[in-house]
């Protein structure tokens, strides 16, 4: 069993059946089937083929699933780029995976027109200099059935991280690990071949990619395909497709939910409101659910390496519990949080978070010494750190990276950062650990709010919350935190700011 059989099956058994809703077109499973066909003739034809490397730069459009499904019928590599990267950094997961080709949409093209060091280039629309137009090479192309013989061992993708320090790192999936999480997604959220799936988050990340496409894909649901998000266009995107599935970074929720004109729309039809990348908070919660008149918010934890798995916190465990990432790892993963030797630690003690199962990855592309280090046995390390709780609902307390020392005493921003935002006209912060002589390092915070906030009023507003050695020394308000192109804060950019300061 591969990705690519699964469409084909799809076909067969639901030739009608709408796969994607886009506005740039709608097609069924029958008309998805044979374009991917094409495709896969014509990039046969341009000489891609068994394990050869192909870039796809395109935001979530019909194209984008096309040709994902296209490279894999002919037993090639698919390696999606993240739709927000810069020429430099396309041209580095290019050079990098050795890609023999790069397929990107025109909405995006301008940004690698001048891309290098690729022997095939194909675009969507018309040819332009030797950039091959995909259309035409599909018109040409025959739309007979290819069957795709790859097993689930064999392998499927490299996913780029868009890491908040140095490259980006090519995490390097089988189908095995691809399939393992999308069945997860659809036994959890019960995915069925009625539902709808709306795709707004990039298919270029893990999470929208092999547990929502994939999993629409494992029973033949129809997707509903965005190449952007706003707020504006996610509400009206519910309100006239009538989704059943959402996910989205808690980001996208909260956006939405100060929209003003949010109860104009239907949001009816969502069964599953479904939130990842971050926990939200309690207020946060609240807010979010009130806004969108629900009471189905269930939270995923995970990460890409993993496929992503990890645990899940579904909507009736919400409530005291909100907060947490769940008490239970789901379908064919297992979880354990362990110190620094691998041994369990006990109820309320930190330790890392590590993770089993067949949807972690086979390991990082090129980098034998860095895959070593990320498994011990068969248990991936996560780099989160976490504390079980007396009922085993489990808390994320930091990123074992980001953990400040100071005086000798383990400080984690994550709890700093929870109790600002709990502050009046806070939309988000960030904590990091400044180098002090004496102590080690110093605590500063960064937030974003409409209107100007004294620190002083806001150290007295954490002196409810936090022991004093936890409240920030600095506080710099700022428009908006920096982020990469999957959307996580660069802490290391706030450090250089304070540095150069």
């Amino acid at each position: 069993m591969n990705s690519s059989t699964l469409l084909a099956r799809n076909a067969r058994k639901y030739p009608k059946t709408e796969a994607i809703i886009s506005p740039q077109g709608n097609y069924t499973y029958a008309e998805l089937n044979e374009q991917v066909n094409q495709l896969a003739y014509a990039l046969t034809a341009e000489g891609i083929g068994l394990r050869d490397r192909v870039c796809l730069y395109m935001p979530n459009t019909p194209e984008f699933v096309i040709s994902y499904f296209a490279v894999q019928r002919i037993g090639a590599i698919v390696v999606p780029v993240n739709a927000k990267f810069a020429l430099d950094e396309v041209q580095f997961v290019i050079n990098h995976s050795g890609a023999k080709c790069l397929i990107a949409h025109a909405m995006i093209f301008p940004v690698i027109e001048e891309i290098t060091q690729v022997d095939v280039k194909i675009k969507t629309g018309e040819q332009i200099g030797d950039w091959r137009s995909m259309e035409a090479l599909m018109k040409n192309a025959p739309s007979a059935e290819i069957k795709c013989t790859l097993k689930e061992d064999d392998l499927s993708t490299i996913l780029y991280t868009s890491g908040t320090t140095g490259d980006p790192k090519g995490v390097l999936f089988s189908y095995r690990n691809i399939l393992t999480v999308a069945q997860m997604i659809a036994v959890e959220l019960e995915v069925k071949p009625e539902s709808r799936l709306l795709l707004m988050m990039p298919l270029t990340h893990s999470a929208p990619l092999h547990l929502f496409l994939m999993a629409g894909m494992v029973v033949g649901s129809t997707h509903v395909l965005t190449p952007t998000f706003t707020p504006d266009l996610f509400l009206k995107t519910v309100s006239e497709s009538k989704p059943t599935h959402f996910f989205g970074a808690p980001v996208a929720y909260l956006l939405t939910a100060g929209h003003p004109d949010i109860d104009k729309y239907d949001l009816s039809s969502m069964k599953w409101w479904v939130y990842g990348g971050a926990p939200l908070s309690a207020e946060q919660v609240d807010l979010v659910s009130k806004a969108f008149q629900t009471d189905r918010l269930t939270c995923v934890y995970g990460l890409t390496e993993a496929g992503p798995s990890g645990s899940i916190l579904h909507a009736e465990e919400h409530g005291e519990k909100t907060g947490s990432i769940g008490k239970r790892a789901p379908l064919h993963t297992e979880l354990r949080i362990v110190d620094e030797n691998g041994n369990d630690v006990a109820v309320g003690e930190v330790g890392e978070i590590v993770l089993s199962g067949e949807g972690n990855m086979v390991g990082y592309y090129k980098n034998d010494e860095l895959t070593k280090a990320t498994f011990f046995g068969e248990w991936l390390r996560t780099g989160d750190l976490a504390r079980r709780d007396e009922d085993g609902y489990l808390w994320i307390v930091d990123r074992k990276k980001d953990v400040i020392i100071s005086g000798g005493v383990n400080i984690y921003p994550k709890e700093i950062e929870d109790a600002i935002v709990k502050f009046s006209g806070i939309r988000e912060a960030a904590v990091i650990g400044v180098p002090h002589p004496e102590w080690g390092e110093t605590v500063t915070a960064f937030f974003a709010a409409a209107d100007p906030i004294h620190a002083e009023e806001l150290k007295l507003f954490l002196s409810k919350y936090l022991t004093k050695f936890k409240i920030p020394r600095e506080f710099e308000q700022v428009e908006m935190l920096p982020r990469n192109a999957s959307g996580k804060i660069l802490k290391t950019a706030l450090k250089n700011k304070v540095v150069q300061q």
